[in-house]
């Protein structure tokens, strides 16, 4: 028996006026989730406990069957595993996104443009971190603090001897917002805005930086420091599910979980958890995995979540379609044409609606599926029907027992 979840984060959504009141997911061209959805239980699940923010960090966990409030420590000290980036028990560990603030002004009433800086590539983001940090070491402005370059703007900054005591606003949660009101406060505050003012300086100039405003991108021109944690502690996947697991994914998050939680991380060529993604290779990793031996296989895609942040209606649209097309059927066609039993779960982690662009903690809508048995009949696979199946689970964990017991 095998195992596959697909995980469309960010996919769901609020009714949207000009798609006709449907959502992205209900508007979407989706021939493959249409089928399986006429025999698939659908339903609602709680991803997010009460009182956790609704970040990628904690819905993953969740919807990977771990109990939160047991073993989550924040977010980036799961990228940082992903990163290699081996962290002592007193370490604080944060994501550092490289962002595009607005120009002129004062400093506190600059806006925050955009929180991944155009999407730059990993190539152009290691020649600013890798400068910044050569400025910063020159200006004696880090002692006992590193920051490691990592995916297109994500990158990481630890902190030796700190305890987890700051207050850090994503920067997704405050696009077209003056930065003023949102920056860091707590024990490091003074020293974290004297790095995020000094990146500002120093990668304003940078000609990396420069080239990209000649070509009409948003300029890399400031860190911007977030999702603070300690060392996680999380429990073996296969020793708590007896399954072989691994997860194909673009983002440092979701590799590192697989880490901590004993899994294989699967690298794939031209990932980026975009809409320019590799698709087709994500879903060939996934099918090899499974046939050469792994249980269960989580295929994680950032395009509808990234698209939902950018207020990008079309491009959550396509998104969704995209990976109908290219991640959900080849592996459901795959597995039927030899036989083999199998079941696969679909489902978001958590909303990230246009309307909001940032995440909200309301219960996701999941499907079902097993191969050989019909759970339900005549199904529709969207946020509404969910609702209307009068199915809730308030602990993501009872949904991965129900979904690996299959």
């Amino acid at each position: 028996m095998k195992y596959i979840l697909v995980l469309l984060d960010g996919m769901a959504d609020y009714p949207i006026s000009s798609l006709g009141g449907k959502t992205p997911l209900e508007f979407a061209h989706t021939p493959t989730m249409d089928k399986l959805a006429k025999t698939s239980e659908i339903g609602l699940v709680q991803t997010v406990p009460e009182g956790y923010k609704p970040g990628s960090d904690v819905a993953n966990l969740g919807v990977l069957g771990y109990d939160v409030k047991k073993c989550y420590t924040g977010r980036s000290p799961l990228e940082a595993l992903s990163m290699g980036i081996n962290l002592a028990d007193d370490d604080l560990a944060m994501r550092a996104n490289l962002v595009t603030l607005s120009d002129g002004c004062t400093f506190e009433n600059k806006t925050m443009v955009d929180y991944g800086a155009g999407e730059i590539s990993t190539a152009e983001a290691k020649i600013l971190i890798d400068g910044f940090n050569a400025f910063a070491a020159d200006k004696c402005l880090m002692d006992g603090i590193k920051l490691y370059a990592g995916i297109s703007y994500r990158h990481c900054l630890v902190i030796k001897n700190t305890p987890p005591r700051e207050t850090l606003i994503p920067p997704h949660d405050i696009t077209g917002q003056q930065i003023g009101d949102y920056l860091p406060v707590g024990e490091c505050a003074k020293k974290l805005i004297e790095i995020i003012k000094s990146s500002h300086a120093y990668l304003s100039g940078h000609p990396v930086n420069l080239e990209r405003i000649k070509q009409g991108k948003n300029p890399a021109n400031a860190l911007w420091f977030w999702g603070e944690g300690t060392k996680p502690i999380v429990e073996n996947f296969a020793v708590k599910y007896g399954k072989r697991g691994a997860i194909v994914s673009a983002v440092d998050l979701l590799k590192g979980i697989a880490i901590a939680g004993g899994m294989k991380a699967v690298q794939v060529d031209g990932a980026t958890g975009t809409l320019l993604t590799n698709f087709d290779g994500k879903a060939r990793a996934a099918i090899a995995e499974l046939e050469g031996g792994t249980d269960f296989c989580m295929v994680h895609l950032e395009a509808p979540d990234e698209c939902g942040h950018q207020g990008d209606l079309n491009g959550k649209i396509k998104a969704i379609e995209l990976i109908d097309e290219k991640i959900i059927s080849p592996i459901f066609e795959h597995f039927a044409a030899n036989g083999e039993e199998f079941a696969m779960l679909i489902m978001p982690d958590h909303y990230t609606p246009l309307s909001k662009r940032t995440h909200s903690s309301e219960p996701v809508p999941y499907m079902l599926y097993r191969s050989s048995k019909v759970l339900q009949e005549n199904g529709f696979y969207s946020e509404a029907s969910a609702k209307a199946s009068g199915v809730f689970i308030q602990n993501p964990e009872v949904l991965t027992k129900k979904f690996l017991s299959l």
